[in-house]
């Protein structure tokens, strides 16, 4: 809290200084006579605008005003974050022998595993990781207890406790309203949306209106399918929301004949740390080799030093991979020093942070799927900070459009589910053998699986969340409510919940980085989806001439050009938007499988 707080009393002075703003505003008005190089202009353009953005211009009083503002978000943005972490660290829910019915043997070595980060040694506990939470959900035939984790996962933070953040949330939305009404600004939506690729709140709602559709007509028909197979079962009862990946496991284990428990024995975190690599190296020429001299700040985290195709230094990546109890949830990329030239050549540290199950009593961690996806997406952003080839640190790696940065990291994706890269490095953790070709194909084949499901409680996410900060903040009353009333609208179906409630929306309201900006995870897939075109096109996943102009034109420019140009430079036109919705599976006529 403390140190939120000195930040942003930090930068206050900084960014709203008028005698450095006003040198700044002589330099772009300018522009055109100082002879600026590409990247300066660049630089100059997006130091202008964060200026500006930032109340530079404004008289003395609002300038007051926005900084009061700026330190108390950053105090509710603390807090949100550590009331959710301590309803986090506060629940879990013991496993007896009885409670184990349907659980996979990995399931159980890592509810042991997160027994004894905890003290309790012998046991085993389902705890509020998401790592921990959906493997149960989707595997736990005690349909009880089912419920029971599902409940408190999605009531973190909304216990009507001391970990509560209703009225956090209410002021936030206030505060962001009031500063962006301070720079002209009709909703906070309209301020945050100018500096992004989709620049309106009415392009980024068409976007995923454009998604909810086909997405909701197929997670409704999924859900009459579910419902189905209960009867079939003797339930009697409705499908819940707690029912919904126990059952659509089972009917993906009987149209696609595959499992996730079937393949995590092959998904060793190791073998696909490894296989990350590989593909970074057979893409970009960067290799790895772990350092074991380098101070940590835990002991599970490891250290490798990266280096180009020439053998020079290039970058240290730090992976802290495992869940524990003093780390939030979630995973995501960071860094504790920026790659630049200005002062010299500054080689990035690059941090990837998880919330893996530990494997007990030395075993290894086994990923599930989306595990496997998540360590490669985390990976990807690790990518774009230590390829990054910027002079400025201000425009280095990872600092781009908010709906331009999951580009890299999704995009890097794909190659986590290639044919040849599972053949290569999906290796049984005890004998060694290679992912067999017919549960390859049959990985490969359920892939499209549940997207009606996944894409629904996503867009749910990305339009509540563009929701709160388009709406006058003092028709927000009661947070709750307002869920319910935009849920409403957009027909959401009731067995599906939202990815994120809004009382445990770290993206949006921990920070403001996501704030109307959750949508950027679709806006990039539109372009993701369509990139990965090019390396088909070619023939090669690994192409030659296709991955150079991925490195130069996406990787390693960072923020120094304008990320439509720099995608129409790897591409040759703009993405297709449909590739989205067929790579979802969503353009699909036939029945969802």
């Amino acid at each position: 809290k403390e140190v939120s707080l000195r930040m942003a009393r930090h930068w206050n002075p900084i960014m709203m200084n008028a005698v450095l703003f006003g040198r700044i505003a002589m330099l772009h008005d300018n522009c055109a006579t100082l002879g600026l190089t590409g990247e300066q202009m660049r630089l100059l353009e997006r130091t202008y605008t964060r200026f500006h953005r930032a109340g530079a211009g404004l008289d003395e009083p609002a300038k007051k005003r926005m900084a009061e503002i700026n330190e108390r978000l950053a105090q509710l943005g603390t807090a949100f974050s550590h009331h959710l972490l301590g309803d986090e660290q506060d629940w879990f829910m013991e496993l007896g022998e009885a409670d184990r019915d349907g659980l996979p043997d990995s399931f159980i070595e890592a509810a042991k595993a997160a027994a004894d980060e905890r003290g309790m040694a012998g046991k085993a506990i389902v705890t509020l990781s998401r790592s921990s939470v959906e493997p149960f959900l989707q595997s736990s035939a005690r349909r009880d207890l089912r419920e029971k984790a599902y409940k408190a996962f999605i009531a973190r933070g909304d216990n009507g406790n001391a970990n509560d953040n209703n009225a956090i949330i209410l002021e936030i939305l206030r505060l962001r309203e009031e500063s962006a009404n301070l720079l002209g600004f009709s909703t906070f939506a309209a301020y945050r949306l100018e500096d992004s690729m989709a620049k309106t709140p009415e392009a980024v709602r068409g976007l995923l209106e454009r998604v909810w559709k086909p997405a909701r007509a197929r997670a409704l028909a999924d859900r009459d399918a579910l419902q189905g197979l209960v009867a079939e079962e003797g339930g009697n009862f409705a499908l819940a929301p707690w029912d919904w990946r126990y059952y659509a496991e089972k009917l993906r284990q009987r149209r696609a004949n595959f499992d996730d428990a079937a393949i995590k024995p092959y998904l060793a975190l190791d073998n696909m740390v490894e296989a990350a690599f590989d593909c970074a190296t057979r893409l970009f020429g960067v290799t790895f080799s772990e350092r074991n001299d380098i101070p940590v700040w835990h002991p599970d985290v490891r250290v490798w030093e990266v280096k180009d195709s020439e053998g020079r230094h290039k970058a240290l990546f730090y992976g802290d991979y495992f869940a524990r109890p003093s780390k939030r949830s979630g995973a995501w990329m960071t860094s504790l020093r920026d790659q630049q030239k200005l002062d010299g050549a500054i080689a990035p540290l690059v941090v990837n942070v998880c919330n893996f199950s530990k494997g007990a009593d030395g075993q290894p961690s086994l990923l599930s799927p989306d595990d496997a996806r998540t360590l490669f997406h985390e990976f990807g952003h690790g990518l774009h900070g230590m390829l990054s080839d910027v002079t400025f640190p201000s425009l280095s790696g990872t600092s781009v459009f908010t709906d331009f940065v999951e580009l890299p990291s999704q995009l890097y994706e794909h190659w986590q589910e290639q044919p040849q890269v599972l053949r290569q490095f999906a290796r049984h953790y005890q004998t060694g053998e290679s992912l067999p070709d017919d549960l390859l194909k049959r990985f490969i084949a359920a892939r499209k699986f549940n997207q009606g499901f996944a894409t629904v409680e996503f867009v749910s996410s990305a339009l509540i969340d563009l929701e709160f900060h388009s709406q006058p903040a003092e028709a927000i009353s009661d947070v709750r409510a307002f869920e319910r009333q935009e849920l409403e609208k957009i027909g959401m179906p009731a067995e599906i919940s939202m990815r994120h409630r809004p009382q445990q929306f770290g993206h949006v309201f921990s920070g403001d980085h996501y704030a109307s900006g959750y949508y950027s995870y679709m806006w990039s897939e539109v372009m993701d989806a369509d990139a990965f075109g090019a390396f088909e096109e070619a023939g090669d996943i690994f192409d030659a001439q296709v991955a150079k102009r991925l490195h130069d034109d996406i990787y390693s420019s960072g923020g120094s050009r304008d990320p439509e140009d720099a995608y129409v430079a790897f591409r040759g036109r703009e993405p297709e938007p449909d590739a989205l919705l067929r790579r979802r599976g969503l353009l699909e006529t036939s029945e969802a499988a």
